[in-house]
């Protein structure tokens, strides 16, 4: 297991999109961009999506994950991990959404329609670049 250097946690703290890549069942590539938040504690990058999305199926199926992001005050500053969704949890997720909703919209509450459950997935990552 890698773990993101410390220099990076910063990321983690701003408005950074990341790109997450899964494998749909098909084996083709499914990217998009994604609120992105780090369990500093357990070395988990952490992804909040609803249970019905694309890519929360893509990993049921192959847990293979890649993610990318780049620092919005420098977008040549930038992180890419490949790693393995080890957990799809749905535990603490509608907190968390309204956490991400904090610091990507200044709002206390998500607000957007909640279609299915929300779940969050925690990667592991095997490699940090």
């Amino acid at each position: 297991m890698a773990a993101i250097p410390d220099d990076f946690h910063d990321l983690f703290e701003k408005k950074t999109f990341a790109h997450v890549a899964t494998l749909t069942q098909e084996g083709l590539p499914h990217v998009t961009p994604v609120w992105i938040d780090y369990d500093a504690d357990d070395e988990r990058l952490l992804v909040n999506t609803e249970r019905h999305r694309q890519k929360a199926k893509n990993v049921a199926h192959n847990p293979a994950i890649g993610v990318s992001m780049t620092d919005p005050d420098d977008p040549y500053r930038r992180l890419s991990v490949i790693g393995e969704v080890e957990e799809r949890t749905t535990d603490g997720a509608r907190a968390h959404i309204d956490d991400l909703a904090q610091r990507y919209m200044d709002v206390d509450e998500y607000p957007n329609p909640i279609e299915s459950e929300r779940v969050i997935l925690r990667i592991r990552p095997d490699r940090v670049m």
